[in-house]
């Protein structure tokens, strides 16, 4: 077990949000516009908008994904694998990313299907990042902590996005590198994936495997495989049913699948939008997405402390707030209007990084520490499961009324709700009842 709060562990797992945030960021600064603008012919595909079809298929992605998160989860927890089961789908993402720029212009249905890889990729090894937090900080570290891990990984994203930008500018008509626009853009998505690899390499050696392994429920008559897919599905079932036995933790769930829903949507729908709804041209968006890492670098930190000052809960609430403010500026924000846009980035990215660091956190302090990677993998289901809907209703209110504005506007309902909803959590509450939780093989148990 690796001690609490070990300054070497805390930044080897801080590094791993380094590593992928390359690709997230590539993703929604140059992916959504390149297969908007590459991939999808200019009269769409199967009757539907490129902007459209990329919000259904971040819809479609989210919904694959939704039940196997909380059962690798639990298989990680129960055989001490978590180190793992990060590395296998680090790297598994991060190979797939490198087969993405290959896809020829038209080449949609290729295109998804990797795309889909790479965000299972992604998703998965998020899982078993976040089950480390409540096993290498304390409830009075765990907010400072997961606002560190955001914070490395702001920089991190902007940094390689800065490198990208830099080789799309120099490149084409008139640039210093010998390479066509689209090469350069192919290039960038290409060298995400060399980097999440590459210091995803770099995190893991400083990060630890944690716990201790059960042994097989039947004494080793079965398969491994067969034995932990049992496991998994028999421990993420009994976790589910006794959720109801908790319901401050319950509420928390409820607000997070609201609001979250609203900051998903704004994340995976900004590219297409900017583009698409705002038409602005392709280095504009990057550098929106510049502005919003490095903002948000001071934004999660800012927020942490915040959280130390007023509490977690209250921190929360706060930038719920602000995101509805953000979303009513991009529905009246004028086509083409870059200066606009940029600070619309600025406070996007000052409220991101602290809305989902203290969600996080909040999260980690509520749930029990042997089995977090499970209780980390409902979290990744609750946040893909939210982040179904408000792209679905963002997709179905543009085709309704033809146009993206609308559909922006309609994303606030999320943040009020889940503000409504969070208002009411007793913190207090559901951090005593995590010691309620008793595992023991395939069964979770509560104790009365």
């Amino acid at each position: 077990m690796a001690p609490k709060n070990d300054p070497r562990t805390i930044f080897g797992w801080a590094m791993y949000d380094w590593a992928n945030s390359a690709y997230a960021t590539t993703t929604g600064a140059i992916v959504a516009a390149f297969f908007t603008r590459e991939i999808v012919p200019p009269e769409g595909f199967l009757g539907m908008s490129a902007e459209a079809l990329w919000a259904f298929l971040v819809s479609v992605g989210t919904f694959i994904l939704f039940l196997a998160m909380p059962v690798l989860g639990a298989v990680a927890d129960y055989s001490a694998a978590k180190r793992r089961f990060l590395r296998g789908f680090a790297l598994f993402g991060a190979a797939v990313t490198l087969l993405m720029p290959f896809v020829p212009a038209g080449g949609v249905v290729p295109f998804l299907l990797l795309f889909l890889l790479t965000q299972i990729g992604f998703v998965a090894g998020n899982v078993f990042y976040d089950g480390f937090l409540p096993e290498i900080s304390t409830d009075d570290t765990i907010d400072r902590v997961s606002s560190k891990g955001f914070a490395f990984g702001y920089i991190g994203g902007g940094l390689y996005l800065l490198v990208a930008l830099g080789v799309i500018l120099a490149s084409g008509d008139g640039g210093v590198l010998p390479i066509g626009q689209d090469t350069a853009v192919r290039a960038a998505i290409f060298g995400a994936g060399l980097w999440w690899a590459g210091f995803s390499v770099v995190a893991l050696r400083r990060l630890p495997e944690t716990g201790e392994a059960g042994t097989s429920p039947d004494g080793g008559r079965m398969s491994r495989l067969v034995a932990y897919a049992r496991i998994g599905f028999g421990r993420t079932f009994g976790t589910t049913v006794r959720l109801v036995r908790f319901p401050q933790l319950l509420l928390f769930v409820v607000a997070f699948l609201l609001y979250n829903d609203g900051v998903q949507t704004v994340i995976n729908i900004s590219g297409a939008y900017a583009d698409q709804t705002l038409e602005l041209d392709a280095t504009t968006i990057i550098i929106g997405f510049l502005v919003v890492q490095f903002i948000a670098f001071g934004g999660s930190l800012g927020f942490g402390a915040l959280a130390v000052r007023i509490g977690t809960k209250q921190a929360i609430l706060v930038s719920l707030a602000m995101w509805v403010g953000i979303a009513v500026g991009a529905y009246f924000l004028p086509a083409g209007a870059s200066t606009g846009f940029y600070l619309l980035a600025a406070a996007v990215g000052f409220v991101l990084g602290g809305t989902q660091a203290l969600s996080r956190s909040l999260y980690g302090s509520m749930i029990p520490e042997e089995a977090s990677a499970e209780f980390y993998g409902f979290f990744s289901v609750f946040s893909k499961f939210s982040a179904i809907w408000g792209p679905l209703l963002f997709g179905w209110v543009s085709l309704r009324t033809g146009s993206g504005r609308s559909a922006i506007l309609s994303i606030v309902v999320f943040f009020v709700l889940g503000g409504v909803v969070l208002a009411f959590l007793d913190v207090d509450a559901a951090r005593a009842s995590r010691s309620r939780w008793r595992f023991e093989g395939a069964e979770a148990e509560t104790i009365e």
